[in-house]
């Protein structure tokens, strides 16, 4: 192995000095890239957990917006059909008190009416009894006493009222 230019004693210092080197750069610079990039990997992954874990709990959040917006809408419609509720009660209660009013005026007319005729009924009563009497003593020529004027009138009345109903 001289020939081919190896010097045993030489070969074995330098693989000696090569084993030392790469135990040194084993120790020194293998093991904390090793470790450095294992820490790397692992913020990576953990960075990767996280993204994924704010991308679930986005869209619960948003999930969750969706349907408290939905529950607004809902709420809101049945606020409106309240207030159209209570807007045709409003309505009908009003209705049905100016029918009221309407019928009470009605009524009120109506006894004003009829008192104005029994009245005026009345009055012509007493002038057409006026009437009869002074054509009784006409006729008759003669004055009669009282209860005759009453006794006549009365009949007369009810001659008249007779008619009247007919």
């Amino acid at each position: 192995m001289a020939q081919l230019g190896f010097h045993w004693p030489s070969l074995v210092i330098y693989l000696v000095n090569f084993l030392i080197l790469l135990g040194i750069l084993y120790v020194m610079g293998y093991k904390p890239i090793l470790r450095m990039l294992d820490q790397r990997s692992e913020k990576i992954k953990e960075s990767l957990e996280e993204a994924d874990r704010v991308r679930r709990e986005s869209a619960k959040a948003q999930e969750e917006m969706q349907q408290r917006l939905e529950e607004a809408h809902q709420e809101g419609q049945r606020l409106l059909e309240e207030a159209r509720q209570a807007a045709e009660r409003y309505r009908e209660e009003e209705r049905k008190r100016a029918r009221q009013e309407a019928a009470a005026f009605l009524e009120r007319a109506r006894g004003e009416i009829r008192k104005e005729r029994d009245s005026a009924i009345e009055e012509v009563r007493g002038q057409f009894a006026d009437l009869a009497i002074l054509a009784a003593e006409r006729v008759i020529e003669r004055s009669l006493d009282k209860a005759a004027h009453r006794e006549i009138i009365d009949k007369v009345l009810e001659e008249s009222s007779k008619l009247e109903r007919n």
